[in-house]
């Protein structure tokens, strides 16, 4: 029976573009050397910081911060350098930067567009390209992009939509080009995911958007980060080896949810992975959670 435990291959390297920090922590667990790298190098360094201190008793390896805009490709191929400079290979690439903000399709200006296409479209690309050009057009790796469940459409957000639905189509298109290279690239497309810093992120509406879609959904809760971890670890495991091109959906059966099927309002569905989101997410429910804003 196929592993899923990355600790099959020893001392391995993954760079991850810092946007839901629980996923590193997995690597951690499994003895991966971890590279994070975001625009904010402080609040980067304290995650770093965070996370190695969590996890220096369960795990030898380390994560390692490193400032990096994806929006320019020059930082990404420094980024990529500095960490072959590191660990000398790079096996895995998780692509889960992004950004987006609320506004109508109408009102949303040709800047707010442009940044929003380069950071979760652009950056994918130029990540991906940057890591198969240095090191797995010739030693293979495996990629995970992180999308969205956006397949019907992203009203109030077009820009993050149109972006997400990209990034789908070029990691099929990728996984055709690079197979010959030994090299496996999947997305996994969350739905609504919880987070104190994601409900902050969209200010005085962040709450209320979050309430609103609850009931949308028919696990009738949403996700926390811990709840994508696993999914992205078993796309990089040796049990996926035989996975490639494909866009796995994280979204509680909501991309399923039509008007035809009313589903009563129920708490049946399993509880999250305990944690701080978890505590949060049942605050948020019950009216008592308020965001820093």
């Amino acid at each position: 029976m196929a592993h899923w435990d990355l600790v099959a291959k020893k001392h391995l390297t993954s760079v991850i573009l810092f946007s839901l920090a629980r996923i590193s922590s997995w690597y951690l667990l499994a003895s991966c050397s971890v590279v994070i790298a975001a625009r904010k190098f402080d609040r980067l360094k304290a995650t770093a910081e965070e996370l190695n201190n969590t996890f220096s008793s369960m795990s030898p390896a380390k994560a390692t911060p490193i400032q990096c805009n994806i929006r320019k490709e020059e930082e990404v191929e420094a980024l990529v350098k500095t960490t072959l400079n590191l660990h000398g290979k790079i096996d895995f690439l998780v692509n889960n930067g992004g950004g987006q903000f609320a506004s109508p399709s109408e009102a949303i200006s040709a800047k707010g567009w442009n940044a929003v296409i380069d950071t979760n479209l652009t950056g994918t690309f130029y990540c991906c390209k940057a890591v198969y050009n240095a090191w797995m057009q010739e030693h293979g790796g495996v990629i995970v992009n992180i999308t969205a469940a956006v397949r019907n459409g992203f009203p109030g957000m077009s820009h993050s939509g149109a972006a997400r639905a990209a990034v789908d189509n070029l990691t099929k298109t990728l996984a055709l080009e690079w197979a010959h290279s030994g090299v496996r690239i999947n997305s996994v497309a969350p739905g609504i995911v919880f987070s104190e810093t994601a409900v902050a992120n969209y200010g005085e509406q962040g709450v209320v958007m979050w309430l609103k879609s609850i009931p949308k959904v028919p696990a009738k809760r949403s996700a926390v980060p811990e709840e994508i971890s696993p999914a992205v670890c078993f796309l990089l495991s040796p049990a996926a080896s035989y996975i490639t091109g494909i866009t796995m959906v994280i979204d509680g059966g909501q991309s399923l949810y039509g008007s035809s099927l009313e589903i009563p309002d129920h708490n049946r569905w399993p509880s999250p992975p305990e944690g701080r989101n978890s505590e949060m997410l049942k605050k948020l429910i019950s009216g008592e959670f308020k965001p820093k804003l």
